[in-house]
């Protein structure tokens, strides 16, 4: 099947249900549970009382966050027994962050791995995150590769630990949750405008506008491009999003969002290490000595990409306590990407005919540049309904969660037709390291694709959490959640020389399994609570990979995360400090035979540590954000031959990681702030004997405010010290960290 012929899927109209007989349910448990405090029938009339939502905050706020719906019902922080970072709007604005990836890497305890197709596989404590099924929307999977912008986001929030209980499968290492912006009772508009380096230029709109006395809209606009983003690669990406809501705060509260990314971004698919001298051991591997802006890819090469998506939301008060929150959404996400290979050349294209090492590396070196395709689509359907209750029986006090999701994946996956097979391979020059961003091109349109693989998953998840107070100061958390799961997968292949016959072989994937949720808090005072947790989580095969001959009917892997720690807020409330004593362990993880070149679960793995996150207001005038990690504790307990060493710290898992990001308000014009992102050395994926350097990256801003509250200037510094660092790690390449970027931006509030 060619690429050009294939059709893309179209939005399905959504349509806003109670979900049947499932709501009904729910409606009529949660009115047992309001009767417990209706008044008693009288002969007079009362008046009619609404469950309204409390006022809802308008404008943006400050770093702190107190409560969460990263565990699907709103949540007060203090309750979530377990790791949670999370990245406010303002902190996003201030540290002038502009995607997800970015977002992230200003947190701890979370590593990149640059992968084959350029996608990261983002690893928690050591322990995989996949980007394919760990990153959600609003609570709803989004399990696609795309470059997720952050200009209709409110917050992203990360857990740390096991997500299953309330995800299903995946979320082993934790879960990355984007709250997107919401239509607001107010009448906001903000219109942010940046300038910076490598000819950056940066346009995002926030309006709002309330329409009624419970009605409002909401759009968000972005565009951005630039000739280079200090790591060789050129950005070129456009968005609309927005947001309709009616009956806020009322009994039914109803709301639409849209939005719509395309991006064409340049591709920059990473450098290989180097030896000091061909005669060094593997562990003196390092960096190349070039800036970071030097390129050495195609111009030709790309990471074209778009991401698209109707949901709707149904919202029912029973009371102010019970309240049922019904989802919709369908997506569709397109992916082309033409990546470069860069390596050195064999010995014998080299100058003297010898191989590279620091010892003869030069302007003359030569590099090639191979190619590395990722064509493919996906569709997704997620429905989920989720009840949230707070009621008294038996003399103690209930928080109970419960809920149930279905989701359904298409992806067919593309590959190119070879030379052989009557496609055209375009050739790619050689270049030299003395002349970096050549501007060497090829016809990338040449290429004509096929289908490869296709599948089709349906996911089905049921769950019940329930928060008791047993005591004035303990509460006692229990849950439990089962998912089961489809999968029909097709591989077509055609002989290596000729364009037929295909043939199809099919594999499927069917998978039911229980995720378990427990934990012990003690909360002395409205300022200090501890909490013990422990819980249970799984990934299947199919979806990191597509199923294969190698790795079908495969079990899924399993994990267990426990964690002793806590959470303390200042007298005022305005900063907040949690910590977590950590132990995530693999119990069942999947190797490859190197005999067999079959999958088996074969392999375990565990790291311990602690993680520290300080956010808040030290004083009102000085602001700051502080996330630790300090994992003393990794180690491969199990592995199969010819993996990872038995005994060896795992790869991609650094001893420490951190950010610092600190404000302070000198007067009414001026705020100026400051940080720091640091990381010891780690190992690439497979551990090839040696580390990448640890490095630390120092960040400035200074902020003028002309018109308070509506006209402002902020000027961003990062990597100050033009730091050369390997920012994502791959076994024979690493990405370079950006080199110093300098960005002015202009805020316009009416």
């Amino acid at each position: 099947m060619s690429r050009h012929n294939k059709k893309s899927g179209k939005p399905q109209p959504t349509v806003l249900l109670p979900l049947g007989a499932l709501a009904a349910g729910f409606g009529l448990a949660s009115a047992a549970l309001a009767q417990t405090t209706a008044p008693e029938k009288t002969d007079n009339v009362l008046p009619t009382v609404r469950a309204r939502a409390s006022a809802e905050p308008q404008g943006k706020d400050g770093y702190q966050a107190t409560e969460t719906r990263i565990g699907k019902g709103k949540q007060d922080l203090r309750d979530i027994p377990q790791g949670l970072t999370v990245v406010t709007e303002k902190l996003i604005d201030d540290r002038n962050l502009d995607n997800v990836k970015e977002v992230l890497k200003n947190t701890a305890g979370i590593t990149f791995q640059a992968a084959e197709g350029g996608e990261e596989d983002i690893k928690i404590h050591g322990i995989s995150l996949q980007s394919t099924g760990d990153i959600f929307i609003d609570g709803m999977r989004d399990p696609a590769f795309y470059d997720r912008d952050t200009f209709f986001l409110d917050k992203i929030e990360l857990l740390r630990g096991s997500g299953a209980l309330m995800f299903g499968r995946g979320s082993s290492g934790g879960a990355v949750n984007q709250v997107t912006k919401q239509a607001l009772l107010a009448d906001q508009n903000q219109v942010d405008v940046t300038v910076g380096s490598h000819s950056q230029l940066r346009a995002v709109g926030d309006f709002n506008r309330r329409t009624g006395e419970t009605t409002a809209w909401r759009i968000g606009t972005m565009v951005n491009r630039g000739d280079n983003d200090g790591a060789g690669s050129s950005i070129n990406k456009a968005g609309v999003a927005g947001s309709v809501r009616t009956g806020i705060g009322e009994d039914d509260e109803f709301g639409l969002t849209l939005y719509a990314l395309e991006n064409e971004n340049g591709m920059n698919y990473g450098m290989p290490w180097i030896r000091p001298t061909l005669a060094s051991p593997a562990s003196a591997t390092t960096l190349l000595p070039l800036d970071p802006t030097a390129y050495y890819g195609m111009a030709s090469d790309r990471n074209k990409g778009s991401a698209r998506y109707v949901m709707g939301q149904h919202t029912h008060r029973f009371t102010p306590d019970v309240e049922l929150v019904t989802k919709a959404r369908y997506a569709s996400y397109t992916r082309d990407q033409r990546a470069g290979t860069v390596r050195f050349a064999a010995a014998a294209l080299q100058p003297g005919k010898v191989g590279v090492s620091l010892d003869t590396f030069g302007p003359n070196t030569v590099i090639n540049r191979g190619t590395q395709l990722k064509v493919q689509d996906m569709q997704t359907v997620t429905l989920q309904s989720d009840l949230s209750a707070r009621f008294k029986t038996a003399g103690f006090e209930h928080s109970l969660q419960t809920g149930v999701d279905f989701a359904q994946e298409k992806k067919q996956v593309y590959t190119a037709y070879s030379a052989a097979q009557g496609g055209v391979v375009p050739v790619k020059p050689t270049t030299t390291i003395g002349t970096p961003n050549d501007g060497a091109w090829i016809d990338e349109g040449l290429r004509s694709f096929r289908t490869n693989n296709d599948y089709v998953s349906k996911g089905y998840g049921a769950y019940l959490q329930d928060m008791m107070q047993v005591a004035p100061m303990w509460k006692v958390l229990a849950g439990l959640r089962y998912d089961k799961l489809d999968g029909d997968y097709k591989v077509y292949a055609i002989p290596a020389n000729a364009p037929a016959p295909v043939t199809t072989q099919p594999y499927s994937m069917r998978v039911s399994e229980w995720s378990k949720r427990a934990a012990v808090l003690f909360q002395p005072n409205a300022q200090l609570s501890f909490h013990l947790m422990g819980a249970t989580s799984f990934n299947t095969s199919g979806d990191t990979y597509s199923l294969s001959a190698a790795n079908a009917g495969i079990p899924p892997e399993k994990s267990i995360n426990l964690e002793l720690g806590g959470q303390f807020d200042s007298a005022d409330g305005r900063l907040t400090t949690r910590f977590g004593i950590f132990r995530a362990t693999k119990l069942h993880e999947r190797n490859t035979d190197p005999l067999t070149n079959l999958v088996e679960l074969s392999g375990k793995r565990h790291a311990a540590g602690l993680d520290v996150d300080i956010t808040g207001r030290i004083t009102p005038d000085w602001e700051v954000f502080g996330t630790f990690t300090w994992m003393p504790v990794a180690k491969i307990d199990v592995a199969a031959e010819g993996a990872e060493g038995q005994g060896a710290r795992p790869s991609l898992t650094p001893r420490y990681s951190g950010s610092l990001w600190t404000t302070y308000k000198l007067n009414p014009q001026w705020r100026v702030g400051g940080g720091f992102n640091a990381r010891s050395g780690q190992q690439p994926n497979r551990n090839p004997g040696f580390y990448a350097p640890k490095f630390v990256v120092a960040n400035l801003m200074a902020e003028y405010t002309v018109l308070e509250d509506e006209l402002l200037f902020r000027l961003n510094v990062d990597n100050v010290t033009n730091k050369l660092y390997a920012d994502t790690l791959y076994t024979g390449h690493y990405v370079p960290g950006k080199g110093r970027i300098v960005a002015l931006t202009g805020t316009y509030k009416f």
